[in-house]
């Protein structure tokens, strides 16, 4: 029996960086923009409110690149490098067809809707890919025609259509440095012209249309503009340097065409907007020195179309449209007050609207550095989406602020002014002199400072930030109580350029946890980053205030940042220690204070550490020396490595490598068995598990034959390298997921031979201890203390271990972790249908048999079953999905039934779980009224008895 007990949840639904955008604005009916984002989410959103109507999260390996609308009415999808094409309907999000299209190669693919014309009953989209053009109905998916071009090499990067209709123009570069330009039938795919002209200089790829018949194209060097003019079956150019056109040109840059002969330079700072002449090459009409975006050029009349800069104004955006026909006048000049942890404007998506005296009004959609969805219409926000947090790479928790030591509400969540305005509000509310906006913000106050909402510490420890770090470096404060966000922070050392190095952040940690009744200072934590892609780029340390998000100190490292290794030392102010190794493995102590480096040097002795190598298939070991290469630093150690366990790659290739968690507490080292027997918890913290699969089983599900596919399972000291067990799985593939924790490890993966995913647990137990079974000495907690416990004396160890049929596929694993570890494990496991399904650990006992005998019963041992069940009331997200589940956190509550587990993917998931029901506390059922009149009556008895019993002592005496 699973015994699953879970109070409410919060689930949120997020899409993700949005990378293209398309209106569809009609007359009637709702208003929604279709979105595609850099978490392969294709989305319809409300324009009025930014509410998601549908929404689909499509494989990862199924990578959308383009997205369009054909007829009103259908959404089409290319992806997979433009060999699937899709269409969705736009009210519900049904797919209606999908066709599968055979391309040449995977280049950039192109997507183009042909307006619905004489030539076809419906729109025609064309698709080019490579070499290949297809031609697919957008009402069944059929294929009309398709052609692959003769030439080799060839790339196709425009997709044009005369203005009849009747003729679709390609044109591709071949091997960098010719240009071929055919003519198609738009009935056929027949070729009714090809052209093709050798460029002097080899080209980027980067090819944008300037007007009708003029190409823009950068060479390979980036420094050249060549202006392609192909017109009566000829090709000319004409090259132009981009230093002459732009001056103090530093850093990449794209080109973006607007129509009309217009085209815009883009740097990581300038933008500047040229204009196309007749004969000579370029001119500069217009240069904003400010972090700016465009948008596309947006047609509005039969020969004019607009576009919108968004550009960076002091602590306001300003949103300009202009005419491609005038590019030096502005139709709308607004500025706009947006948050100012939201970082630069990245893109930019116009739509247009007719007012109520008939003239064009202009929205846009904003999409913000920190990958978060604004919509700016007439001067203001109208709403926002935080869709950073569907990229979620880290997380870590604080504690909340303890009420009882005065910590003032006002300083933690709003200033002065805001608490003071809140008390008003509810004033004039109790006086009844509220307007219905003001009853409103009641209303909201009220619910933020509800019990489960407060911003304060409680009890049960129930109410905590959690503390996400996303892929843009944004960091983000989110309730526990009902998922607000009570800060967020851009931090301005992982701020990524548009067209440069991008900054990466690996992981967020605890840096200073203060005791509330010492220390008055808040909480902090720790972000560590790198300022570039490569393994040697420099680190990047950042420091917040757990409480406020601002940012107490931030310095860029002289060092690369390989493995962060949090160790559980602390300093006298309470900051915990991290050493940080760099590509020279060499181990840098943080904070660099004499206090920390007296602590660690104290405990150097004692410290190991491991480093995975997957790509040199090799495990090693270290120690640390107090010494370093760098003359003069005291924080910084040498390592020496003690052992190595070298794979063979011709057999063997490391999967997966797990540890356990720091912060795990193990109620008892002994478990006592049916029999009254004693085994002793092998509990060594520097147990690694390590699994291998070979070669052949490296790729996906079916890459290998059964006979050729393997998995090792290790069970490994990390000081010594001694392999402790080691266990072979003949027939099993990955991917592999596993959890280590206590004195197990299980794992996950498929099994070729059964056509099945298979679970594996494996315990072992420290047999040196089993001599000395003192009873006595176990309850007073004093046995074997005298024998010390060292990696170096060889231990004993027993190893049970147990394999089981499993029917999901594994996206994530964790286990459920509290305060004092007595309550019973659970696996948190996130399915290949993005639920969390909660699964007894005593299902996975190793020691399951099919006829167990009577102690074994009373033990709890369940009978052996073959396969793993599934009970559908053990998901913990109930009918949630969590799309592109990533990972599962699981957190202590103070209540030691109790533990509160996050789930993140594209979408978030929060609930308070109790893996062996709330023994320790009364259930929200329970009826407190009738335990408070059963109090009164047994007062009352108590009363009535003891008077009764003094009159009959009284009587007794009178005889």
């Amino acid at each position: 029996m699973i015994l699953v007990a879970c109070r409410a949840s919060e689930h949120q639904k997020y899409i993700g960086k949005v990378k293209q955008a398309v209106y569809h604005s009609q007359k009637s009916g709702r208003r929604r923009v279709v979105v595609l984002t850099e978490e392969n989410v294709i989305a319809s959103l409300d324009l009025r409110s930014g509410d998601i109507f549908w929404r689909h999260v499509i494989d990862k390996n199924d990578l959308l690149d383009q997205l369009s609308l054909s007829l009103g009415k259908y959404v089409l999808t290319l992806s997979s490098g433009g060999t699937i094409l899709r269409a969705w309907n736009l009210p519900d999000g049904q797919m209606i067809w999908e066709t599968n299209l055979q391309t040449s190669t995977a280049s950039n693919p192109q997507l183009h809707v042909m307006p619905n014309s004489k030539v076809t009953k419906d729109n025609l989209v064309l698709v080019s890919a490579g070499r290949w053009i297809y031609a697919v109905s957008s009402i069944d998916g059929s294929i009309s025609w398709e052609k692959e071009l003769s030439l080799d090499g060839l790339e196709t990067k425009q997709i044009l259509q005369s203005p009849e209709n009747d003729i679709v123009y390609a044109v591709g570069i071949a091997r960098s440095s010719k240009l071929a330009l055919y003519h198609l039938s738009a009935k056929t795919g027949e070729v009714l012209k090809d052209i093709q002209e050798s460029l002097p200089g080899e080209l980027s790829g980067e090819i944008v249309l300037g007007s009708d018949d003029v190409l823009v194209a950068l060479n390979k060097a980036r420094s050249s503009l060549f202006l392609i003019k192909f017109n009566s079956g000829r090709i000319s150019y004409n090259k132009v340097h981009v230093s002459d056109l732009v001056q103090d040109l530093s850093g990449t840059f794209k080109l973006q065409s607007l129509s009309n002969g217009v085209i815009a330079l883009q740097t990581p700072s300038t933008v500047s907007l040229l204009k196309l002449k007749d004969t000579d090459g370029l001119e500069v009409v217009q240069r904003f020195d400010q972090p700016a975006a465009l948008s596309d050029a947006l047609t509005i009349a039969e020969k004019d179309q607009a576009f919108a800069v968004v550009r960076h104004v002091g602590s306001q955006i300003e949103f300009i449209v202009k005419f491609t026909s005038d590019v030096s006048s502005e139709i709308i000049r607004e500025k706009v007050n947006i948050d100012q942890h939201r970082g630069n404007v990245e893109k930019v998506f116009l739509n247009s609207y007719i007012r109520t005296d008939k003239s064009h009004g202009f929205r846009a959609l904003v999409v913000m550095e920190d990958h978060s969805l604004l919509l700016i219409q007439q001067g203001k926000v109208v709403w926002s989406r935080e869709d950073g947090l569907a990229s979620i790479v880290d997380v870590t928790t604080s504690e909340l602020p303890v009420e009882k030591d005065g910590v003032s509400v006002a300083d933690v969540e709003h200033n002065l002014f805001e608490w003071l305005k809140g008390h008003m509000l509810k004033l004039k509310g109790t006086l009844m002199l509220a307007n219905a906006d003001e009853v409103a913000a009641i209303q909201a106050l009220r619910l933020k400072s509800s019990e489960k909402n407060k911003m304060t510490r409680d009890h049960n420890g129930f109410r905590k930030l959690l503390i996400v770090l996303t892929k843009a470096g944004k960091v983000i404060a989110l309730h526990t109580g009902d998922g607000r966000i009570i800060w967020s922070n851009l931090l301005p050392s992982l701020r990524a350029s548009r067209f440069g190095v991008m900054p990466s952040a690996l992981r967020i940690y605890q840096w200073q946890v203060p005791h509330h009744s010492v220390m008055r200072e808040n909480p902090s934590v720790l972000v560590v980053g790198k300022s570039g892609a490569e393994s040697s780029a420099p680190g990047v340390f950042s420091i917040l205030d757990s409480y406020s998000g601002e940012e107490l100190n931030a310095m860029k490292l002289d060092h690369s940042v390989v493995q962060i290794i949090p160790l559980t030392l602390k300093d006298l102010s309470e900051q915990r220690l991290h050493l940080i190794v760099d590509s020279n493995s060499n181990a840098h102590l943080y904070p660099k204070s004499p206090d920390a480096l007296d602590v660690f040097l104290h405990e150097m002795p004692n410290l190991y550490f491991y480093s995975v190598d997957i790509l040199a298939n090799v495990i090693r070991g270290y120690s640390l020396q107090k010494s370093c290469d760098i003359e003069g630093d005291e924080y910084c150690f040498s390592t020496k490595e003690l052992w190595s366990i070298i794979f063979p790659s011709d057999s063997e290739r490391i999967a997966i490598s797990e540890t356990r968690k720091m912060n795990e507490v193990v109620h008892t080292q002994a478990k006592t068995i049916g029999d009254h027997d004693v085994m002793y918890k092998y509990l060594s913290k520097n147990l690694v598990f390590v699994a291998t699969v070979s070669p052949k089983a490296a790729g996906d599900i079916g890459s290998a034959l059964p006979e050729e596919a393997s998995l090792v399972a290790y069970l490994i000291d990390a000081v010594t390298g001694r392999i402790l067990h080691r266990v072979t799985h003949h027939g099993a593939q990955g991917p592999i997921h596993a959890v280590l924790s206590e004195n197990w490890v299980v794992y996950h993966y498929f099994n070729l031979r059964a056509h099945r995913f298979e679970m594996a647990v494996i315990e072992i137990y420290d047999q040196s201890r089993a001599d000395n079974k003192d009873v006595m000495k176990l309850i007073l907690g004093k046995h074997n203390l005298s024998a010390p416990i060292t990696s170096y004396a060889g231990p004993e160890v027993v190893v049970k271990s147990q394999s089981y049929f499993f029917t999901h596929s594994v996206k994530a694993m964790a286990v459920t972790q509290t305060a004092k570890g007595i309550t019973s494990k659970q696996l948190l496991i996130g399915t290949i249908s993005d639920q969390v399904l909660a699964l007894d650990k005593r299902y996975l006992d190793p020691r399951r048999s099919a006829n167990p005998t009577q102690q074994e019963k009373e033990e709890g041992i369940i009978p052996l079953t073959d396969s793993l069940p599934i009970i559908p009331q053990s998901f913990v997200t109930h009918s949630h999905q969590v799309e592109a589940l990533r990972g599962i956190v699981s957190i202590p509550a103070k209540l030691e039934s109790t533990t509160l587990v996050f789930t993140y993917g594209v979408d978030l998931f929060y609930t308070q779980l109790a893996p062996s029901r709330t023994y320790d506390s009364l259930t929200d059922e329970f009826s407190y009224a009738l335990l408070l009149i059963t109090i009164a009556v047994l007062v009352a008895a108590i009363i009535v008895t003891w008077i009764w019993s003094k009159k009959k002592e009284l009587r007794d005496k009178w005889r």
